[in-house]
């Protein structure tokens, strides 16, 4: 045997051996923290459904009913679930929840459960179930569909007893039985007040605590729809952002770590909600958030708000930080007396749909030539950098276990222009990314121009101005091994904004003469007008505490004898501080006018927000 054969004799157990530590090095990544469920990959993966809220309230035209509407007032002349689901599948939305029972307790189901229900208005003689319509019309469009029945119910009698959780438990059943698969169970944490409560007009509160004893009814979720996501304030599946405008904060993981109030265990309604919308890095749940938002100013229809539907680039800003943060968009729709969709909202969802295909037509990175500092084991075909741009959520480019800071190199043959940046993490594997920055070659050196943290299932990330470069570079930081499954570039095309001039209906308030007292504003017009509606916007720039929840609204000819003219309530201030509208019967003709705060949002020091600025009178 010559020297060179009894060599590669020698080498041949090396080369084994090598070969052997080279497959074990490329294995997968080891999972970093909590994971989703594959019920939440599937939530996680639908981004975008809408919420309708369409039920007596509609008809009064309120924002939450009291629980006392006559089930005579509910018939639809034109109803049409099909036109409704249509319209939010030409937004872009892949899902809806239907409201089956909203806080007013009226059941959208002919239930066995209680009396007020569907079963009880004229709308198809009584025969009528507006679930099953939805469901039917979701389902004819490919669309998920869930539901969502109110904890809380201002008509039930029993409400705030145990019985009323035995029957609450019993509707659940009845939708989780007979409505197909829902992709969520969707629920709040309303917790009580004041209603109708079966003729017994008082307020009640439950202990937020235990009342619904959440772990046990959610049983019921998980028997009947082992695939629906449970969302609450603190769900199971999915947590509440925090507000009603639909926007994350810059950085919001998906994991969270949840802390009772007082000491008692986290639950809906009854927990420190410091971190809902931020979520906590390392958490020990993964408990991904929903950015709730209305189309419309609220929830439900109201005919004085049909030019007020948020723009094209409202819809996108609010897209940008609910999906393009790691969680997903629901937007609520809401149908008019007839039973469809305005034609304003018809055309906002398929402009806004247009333009979510116009912006992410043309992933420009996939022209780019790819190099990373970095390949797992140096196995391109299963960790390299062709999964960047495959559009699949789960493949991905993955460093080895002892690189936690990498780079990601994008060249192009001639400069491309582009305003957005999107990526994504292979969640199946955790939450792994701390942070990025983004730095693009121009005059002979790099420039920094975005950074972002907190990745997870989705990133976009909206440049200040437009960028131009012909090489892009992406610095990514991590505490473990690194699992980019998506990066894109994308050049979003301008808007055209809407105008949002007032209405000319508004009378002129610069001659007012205005006295504030600590929880009402008298205001002296300076000459008898007529007006129809008052309107009242709580600040804008700060929290809710101190907004108006109770009002009364008074009139005077000399300012010394009053008439009271109007009182009720803004439902869901507290939550949702928008617009709010007091229309009248019919016009009152008045010089002082005098709003009274009855009851307000806690917080503030106790003193009521109220000043002339917040107040419009219109013709």
């Amino acid at each position: 045997m010559n020297l060179f054969t009894r060599t590669n004799l020698l080498l041949v157990p090396a080369m084994l051996v090598s070969a052997v530590a080279t497959y074990a090095q490329v294995s997968a990544p080891a999972a970093y923290g909590a994971l989703p469920s594959a019920r939440q990959l599937k939530w996680q993966e639908t981004e975008m459904y809408c919420i309708i809220h369409f039920t007596p309230t509609t008809f009064q035209n309120k924002e939450w009913g009291y629980g006392d509407a006559d089930p005579s007032i509910f018939n639809p002349a034109k109803f049409n679930a099909d036109q409704i689901v249509a319209a939010a599948k030409s937004g872009g939305f892949k899902g809806i929840v239907y409201v089956a029972k909203h806080h007013d307790g009226f059941a959208l189901w002919p239930t066995k459960t209680s009396k007020y229900n569907i079963s009880e208005s004229p709308w198809k003689n009584g025969k009528g179930d507006m679930v099953k319509e939805f469901q039917l019309a979701a389902q004819q469009e490919g669309m998920k569909f869930g539901i969502y029945c109110s904890p809380w119910d201002r008509s039930n009698t029993t409400y705030g007893t145990p019985e009323y959780v035995k029957v609450y438990r019993q509707q659940i059943t009845e939708l989780y039985s007979n409505y197909g698969d829902l992709f969520m169970s969707w629920h709040d944490g309303a917790n009580g007040g004041d209603g109708f409560y079966g003729g017994k007009n008082e307020k009640r509160k439950v202990d937020q605590s235990n009342y619904y004893d959440w772990m046990n009814t959610w049983a019921i979720t998980r028997k009947l729809q082992p695939n629906a996501s449970i969302f609450s304030d603190i769900g199971l599946d999915v947590r509440w952002v925090g507000n009603e405008k639909g926007l994350a904060p810059e950085t919001s993981w998906s994991t969270i770590t949840i802390k009772g109030k007082d000491g008692h265990t986290p639950m809906p309604g009854y927990m420190d909600d410091y971190n809902l919308g931020s979520g906590t890095r390392g958490g020990e749940k993964w408990i991904p958030f929903e950015g709730d938002v209305a189309l419309r100013p609220g929830w439900f229809y109201h005919p004085e708000q049909d030019n007020q539907l948020k723009t094209t680039a409202q819809l996108f800003n609010i897209y940008c930080n609910s999906v393009g943060r790691g969680g997903a968009l629901d937007l609520g729709l809401s149908p008019t007396a007839e039973g469809i969709l305005h034609p304003n909202d018809v055309a906002a969802l398929a402009a806004f749909g247009k333009y979510l295909k116009e912006v992410f037509a043309v992933n420009l990175a996939k022209q780019a030539i790819f190099s990373v500092s970095n390949v797992r084991g140096k196995q391109q075909k299963a960790y390299g950098t062709a999964n960047l741009t495959d559009a699949d959520r789960y493949s991905y480019w993955a460093t080895d276990d002892n690189v936690h800071q990498a780079t990601v190199n994008l060249s192009f043959k001639q400069p491309v222009r582009f305003s957005i940046i999107q990526l994504r993490e292979n969640i199946k594997l955790g939450q792994r990314i701390d942070s990025v920055e983004v730095e693009a070659f121009q005059n002979n050196q790099w420039i920094n121009i975005a950074k972002a943290s907190s990745i997870g299932a989705n990133r976009i990330i909206r440049l200040a101005e437009e960028q131009t470069a012909a090489k892009i570079r992406i610095r990514v930081y991590a505490p473990v091994s690194i699992a980019l499954s998506e990066a894109g570039l994308y050049l979003a095309p301008k808007i055209k904004e809407v105008s949002t001039a007032k209405s000319d209906n508004v009378f002129d308030k610069s001659s007012w003469k205005v006295v504030n007292d600590n929880n009402s504003i008298t205001i002296d017009m300076g000459y008898p007008l007529i007006f129809s509606a008052l309107s009242y916007l709580p600040d804008q720039e700060k929290s809710s505490a101190g907004a108006i929840q109770k009002y009364e609204l008074l009139t005077s000819e000399d300012g010394t004898a009053w008439k009271s003219i109007s009182s009720g309530e803004f439902s869901n201030i507290a939550a949702n501080p928008i617009l709010q509208r007091i229309s009248l019967p019919q016009p009152v003709a008045a010089r002082y006018i005098r709003l009274i705060s009855k009851q307000a949002v806690p917080g503030n020091g106790g003193k009521v927000q109220l000043d002339a600025a917040q107040i419009e009178i219109y013709k």
